[in-house]
């Protein structure tokens, strides 16, 4: 089975590889110039070997991209399971490309996933316009470099496992997450139109959580289930990667009390249909 250690460090792979082509160099080339056996380029960009700092900063140096050199330094941080709490100042400081890399791996890697969205449609749902808006707006907040093409395109790419038949997704979202708009309002009605037709299809289910609705236990923050191996919950500075039992359980406990009072199916269709329709009317 393939570990998060290994999902991260292949994603840092496919990142070098990315560069090095960028750069119109072959494998051999690059070991060329940094004096390295071509083996250890192949196991480097294959995610079959752990760089150092100073090769990820030779690498950068050697494919004229030292402004990429933070992104892959807070690639490497990421290799450490260990590392409950991960900065964001650390993960984004070369843009949100690589971080979307991981997460590709990370769906790629994963059977089921369960989610819950507080005030914004899950990345997995969003369309290029939405989810560009969304990284326009972090990295501005952030003061990042804005990579916002090729991390929505990662993005884009990410939602090829809702086709998967040997994956399903299991997702609640506020019903504040249909109102909440951080786009203009043409944008924010495709995204809705997208999110409606997503509603009953096959390895998808979508709860939206009305408001006036009773909870067991209100719902403080997104979190993301990745089988029973990960949670993963966002802040506004950090990231947690939770992987004890303990912490996993309970999670899971907070999305089944959460789901209880979710709506499904047809009721789902009209709450986002009336966000819909509020746009129309402003």
């Amino acid at each position: 089975m393939t570990t998060d250690f290994q999902t991260a460090r292949e994603a840092l792979g496919a990142r070098l590889r990315e560069l090095r082509a960028e750069a119109g160099l072959e494998g051999k080339d690059i070991a060329a110039k940094l004096g390295w056996q071509p083996s250890k380029v192949s196991r480097l960009q294959n995610g079959k070997q752990t760089p150092t700092r100073e090769d990820l900063t030779a690498w950068a140096q050697a494919t004229g991209r030292a402004d990429a050199e933070a992104e892959l330094h807070g690639l490497l941080a990421g290799l450490d399971m260990k590392q409950r709490h991960r900065s964001w100042r650390r993960q984004l400081a070369g843009g949100h490309r690589g971080r979307q890399e991981i997460a590709v791996r990370q769906t790629q890697a994963t059977k089921v996933i369960r989610g819950l969205e507080v005030s914004r449609i899950p990345g997995l749902f969003q369309t290029p316009e939405y989810a560009r808006v969304i990284f326009d707006s972090n990295a501005e907040f952030r003061g990042i470099p804005p990579t916002t093409e090729a991390a929505a395109e990662a993005r884009m790419r990410r939602q090829e496992s809702l086709y998967d038949p040997e994956k399903s997704f299991r997702f609640l979202v506020c019903e504040a997450a249909l109102y909440h708009r951080s786009c203009p309002a043409d944008v924010m009605v495709e995204q809705l139109d997208r999110l409606y037709n997503l509603v009953g299809q096959r390895r998808i289910e979508l709860g939206i959580l009305p408001f006036g609705t009773q909870l067991r236990r209100t719902a403080p923050h997104a979190f993301w289930i990745y089988d029973r191996r990960l949670v993963i919950v966002e802040t506004i500075s950090e990231e947690l990667w939770l992987a004890g039992d303990e912490d996993i359980r309970l999670y899971e406990r907070a999305w089944d009390w959460l789901a209880e009072s979710a709506e499904y199916g047809a009721p789902a269709r009209r709450l986002i249909g009336r966000a819909r329709a509020s746009l129309e009317l402003a």
